[in-house]
């Protein structure tokens, strides 16, 4: 198994054909540098020994290892492995480690120079996925390849949710509040799936990490969002209204709700931007204090990432500003205040009854795009 220290890489599992998909679409053909061979009669791929379906990069390969060795050349990709750097590659095992698959590539003779780089996207073109400038630019500067990559990773990077129904002028129905938290929270799941290092992780860390964190992102979300927090559809979406409670429960549940509150509050009053956004998200959710980790060390430096990512970003955007960074930082912290419990019982309880929202992250999580919501949140 092998992780990637240098951008996106491929995800564990799938074949050849998972692989070809993945591809750049703008990656062209080998063909026209004189670089693709057909070859007359069957040969196997001298990597994995699948199907040639020519010669590329110097060598017969199949589209599958063609378009690994293309992806790790032309975005500068390092992995590590995790074994004794001597793991089996062949068709069944190919996708196990990369870091011994990129090395046979180069064994058997596949040219680096051969990959044209002159197609290279400006945001790949950076070694150190936080080094600053990669090329992207947001509000008009310049950011580096792990931000412009976390930004790129929003389900829903063209509007804010809640703006169709903020502009109604009104407080917000308890069907639209819960189809908006159902988009928040399907949009955090679906962020973390196409973030750099997080699909290269094992399942098991990918599901224990968002199982700790999906309330922190929730609010972050919520607070990005402008979800419509009013105190009456609140509690009508938790069922007071529908069955008797006691007072005392009444006023304990109103006061998690102002918590809640002050926490988006306060997030707004520091008028944090799409980027830090992301860097926050990010550093919440690699947090080695997961239970059941492979690995708490791997994953303590993939937050580090963030944090520099964030560190430098703020430093750059915002000079006069000193305090930003750590006035961002702290606000992590205090998000722990906001009990999931709340959060479920406020926004999921009509949607999925007593159904742990750990169990539907998980069910998310394996299902990806073919999770299927009471809700349109695809859409």
């Amino acid at each position: 198994m092998a992780m990637v220290a240098g951008g996106w890489g491929e995800p564990n599992g799938g074949g050849g054909a998972a692989e070809e998909a993945a591809s750049p679409a703008g990656g062209g053909s080998d063909a026209e540098h004189g670089e693709e061979e057909r070859p007359g009669a069957a040969v196997d791929c001298v990597v994995c020994g699948d199907k040639s379906s020519g010669k590329h990069y110097g060598v017969f390969t199949c589209e599958g290892c063609k378009s690994f060795f293309k992806r790790s050349i032309r975005r500068n990709l390092s992995y590590t492995c995790r074994s004794n750097r001597d793991c089996q590659i062949d068709q069944h095992h190919r996708n196990q480690c990369q870091y011994c698959r990129l090395k046979k590539c180069f064994r058997v003779g596949m040219r680096k120079e051969a990959v044209q780089r002159g197609r290279i996207p400006p945001t790949h073109s950076s070694a150190s996925p936080t080094a600053m400038p990669s090329g992207e630019y947001f509000n008009g500067q310049p950011v580096s390849e792990l931000i412009s990559q976390l930004l790129r990773a929003e389900p829903y990077p063209a509007a804010r949710y809640g703006s169709q129904y903020a502009q109604q002028g009104s407080v917000m129905g308890i069907d639209n509040i819960c189809e908006l938290a159902a988009r928040l929270l399907f949009s955090t799941v679906e962020w973390a799936r196409n973030i750099p290092f997080f699909p290269e992780l094992p399942v098991s860390d990918q599901v224990a990490l968002l199982r700790l964190s999906w309330s922190e992102l929730f609010v972050l979300n919520a607070a990005q969002s402008a979800l419509p927090l009013h105190m009456a559809p609140l509690l009508a979406a938790a069922g007071f209204h529908a069955s008797p409670m006691s007072a005392d429960r009444v006023v304990s549940f109103m006061d998690q709700i102002r918590i809640f509150q002050d926490q988006v509050e306060k997030l707004n009053r520091l008028q944090v931007d799409s980027a830090e956004y992301s860097c926050l998200k990010a550093i919440a959710l690699f947090t080695p204090d997961a239970c059941g980790l492979s690995d708490p060390a791997h994953v303590e430096g993939l937050q580090e990432k963030a944090q520099v990512a964030l560190t430098e970003y703020v430093r750059s955007q915002y000079p006069s500003q000193p305090q930003r960074f750590g006035r961002l930082l702290l606000r992590l912290p205090a998000l722990r205040a906001v009990p999931a419990a709340l959060i479920s019982q406020l926004f999921f309880m009509r949607l999925v009854g007593k159904t742990p929202i750990e169990t539907l992250i998980r069910d998310m999580l394996l299902s990806g795009s073919t999770f299927n919501w009471p809700y349109g949140t695809g859409q």
